[in-house]
């Protein structure tokens, strides 16, 4: 008999577990898998990416938007960092804001552990739960190490997230077994993909990268971003594309600018007067010049042929302004994603308008908490996510 007991031992179930043990409950944290925190391990190229100096509440995706705002200005950054001191932890920040380990991401995970240890909270790994019920004394857990019971029950089972680190839908299970709402789930931070015809005639672009700004969507569902693309062989990757697909919505088109903060249609007719030089060595001076090289080739493909041997000084201003509209309000219709194995977090879960955002608490089950990624409140990439994980879980465990 437990006073909490924690399902999913990631990110958020670990800070949970531990400061809900360190404020003197009997906390038990279950988890399936055979590894610690292997999201964690694997996270920020290996050296996790566990936050960012501005995270706020701007930086999160919901149905609810302002749910996530009492968590996050519990918990901050600068607290998380103060964890990270006391464990002798170093760091170091990247661009714009995203903050990593000196060392492996074990660190992190390390960290974690020794909190829970600090909280005498006990383990149950690998541990399967089969059926969780409910009573007038709490909840009853069958599992694969026999039964628990525990007053309170936190969910924090993550996302469908890349499913090959044992990754499952069990939250929104359990979610929809007490009757909650659920926000359809769908990838996010994810590659986007294209049909390969619409492609071909940037297929060989493959490795050329630059940063671009681009949007997609309409009023509160308008995301803006301003990131670094890489071209593939199959589409669009990179930053720039993991951004925006939180934001994207099957059918709608993806605009980006891919000369941002520049007047290239300006440019160019600048550089015209008495200028010998054919059109695509003059962009290709002032742009990429496999880019460059490749958008007149395709510009040409599609019915304007000789543009791109065509002299500067006989090239007609309005040729070289369509040229640059082009190039900065450039149109594509993703065909889908590139699914769950490929994405960073799950968008979606559990509607917070069921929940309580002081405590994370269902409102109509007393003794049911969700927290993390299962919730449904998703955050920018490059530290946010985990921001949230560590500040719904602190949330949850100061209200247990």
């Amino acid at each position: 008999m437990f006073d909490v007991a924690v399902i999913g031992a990631g990110a958020a179930g670990m800070m949970c577990a531990a400061v809900a043990g360190q404020r003197g409950l009997r906390v038990v944290l279950i988890d399936h898998a055979e590894r610690l925190a292997e999201k964690i391990r694997i996270s920020g190229g290996g050296r996790c990416n566990f936050t960012n100096v501005g995270a706020g509440p701007a930086n999160f995706l919901s149905d609810n938007p302002h749910f996530c705002r009492s968590a996050l200005a519990g918990y901050t950054p600068q607290d998380f960092l103060a964890l990270l001191r006391s464990h002798r932890i170093a760091w170091h920040e990247k661009h714009r804001g995203q903050l990593f380990c000196d060392d492996s991401s074990e660190s992190i995970i390390e960290m974690l552990r020794a909190e829970c240890g600090a909280g005498r909270v006990q383990w149950r790994m690998p541990c399967r739960v089969a059926e969780v019920g409910r009573n007038d004394a709490g909840y009853v857990l069958r599992t694969s190490q026999g039964e628990i019971r525990a007053g309170k029950l936190v969910v924090a089972a993550g996302g469908m997230a890349i499913p090959q680190l044992g990754a499952t839908d069990f939250g929104l299970k359990l979610a929809r077994q007490f009757g909650l709402k659920v926000i359809e789930p769908r990838p996010a931070l994810v590659p986007l993909t294209f049909d390969p015809a619409q492609w071909r005639p940037f297929a060989e672009l493959s490795g050329v990268a630059l940063e671009v700004a681009l949007s997609t969507g309409t009023g509160r569902a308008r995301g803006e971003f301003l990131e670094d693309l890489l071209f593939t062989h199959r589409g669009l990757s990179g930053p720039a594309i993991l951004q925006i697909s939180s934001y994207w919505q099957p059918g709608q088109a993806i605009v980006l600018d891919l000369a941002a903060g520049r007047d290239l249609a300006g440019e160019l007719i600048a550089a015209k007067p008495g200028n010998r030089q054919q059109l695509h060595t003059v962009l290709g001076g002032l742009w990429p010049r496999r880019l460059a090289d490749q958008w007149l080739h395709a510009a040409e493909q599609a019915g304007q042929p000789g543009l791109a041997a065509l002299r500067m000084a006989d090239a007609p201003d309005k040729t070289l302004r369509a040229l640059g509209q082009g190039i900065h309000e450039w149109r594509l219709v993703p065909s889908g994603t590139a699914g769950y194995k490929k994405a960073e977090v799950m968008r979606g879960g559990v509607d917070t308008r069921g929940l309580d955002q002081k405590s994370m608490q269902a409102r109509q089950v007393p003794g049911l908490y969700f927290i993390g990624e299962a919730v449904d409140v998703t955050g920018w990439l490059g530290g946010y996510n985990f921001q949230w994980a560590w500040a719904s879980g602190v949330a949850c465990a100061r209200a247990l």
